[in-house]
């Protein structure tokens, strides 16, 4: 592959990292297990049979902590220290051909898992002041289908994906400062003065 289509990778894996960590390292682990990708020599070991067990238990657990209003903020704010160094190293993996890590990629992974970590959590905590929980059920549902059809996009066209991530999360943003806005003027008309 070429070192763009890498680079591309790279930051679509991050970003989805910031989403579902977990889940992100089993599609890879996966995908290269069965041989449907070749992974780069640091990502190796994301197919191993133990990585492969331990990561998709864990994506079946946060499939469920994530339906939880309330359970989904706690979970999410406890990810916070592993989302982004897991970003980090997928974004450097991805560009890596001999097992070293590049300390440009790694800022560069880390701040775009980072981003869309922020982006996922303050939309969670938005909608948790919901009463009703369909909302928070489909947001989660959402980003589990957009998790796992950005990883099988990311390998086959791995410049449209990355396109779609940005264009989606520049929506996400600007509907969730809008929310934010429109709560918070709420609020302010609420309160005695």
């Amino acid at each position: 592959m070429q070192p763009e289509h890498l680079f591309a990778i790279g930051v679509l894996l991050a970003w989805l990292a910031g989403m579902r960590v977990y889940l992100t390292v089993f599609g890879l682990g996966l995908a290269g297990f069965f041989g449907w990708l070749q992974l780069p020599e640091a990502m190796q070991a994301a197919q191993s049979p133990w990585v492969l067990g331990v990561s998709g238990t864990l994506a079946v657990a946060e499939f469920f902590a994530d339906k939880i209003p309330g359970v989904d903020s706690v979970w999410d704010l406890l990810h916070t220290l592993l989302r982004v160094p897991a970003g980090a190293f997928l974004a450097a993996a991805a560009m890596s051909p001999d097992g070293h890590l590049g300390a440009g990629m790694l800022a560069t992974g880390a701040g775009v898992a980072l981003t869309s970590h922020l982006l996922k959590s303050g939309s969670r905590a938005l909608l948790n002041t919901s009463p009703e929980p369909i909302s928070n059920w489909t947001a989660s549902v959402t980003e589990d289908v957009a998790v796992i059809g950005g990883l099988a996009l990311a390998f086959s066209h791995p410049w449209l994906a990355l396109v779609s991530v940005v264009g989606i999360s520049l929506l996400f943003a600007a509907s969730v400062w809008w929310l934010w806005r429109k709560l918070f003027r709420r609020t302010s008309r609420v309160q005695p003065g």
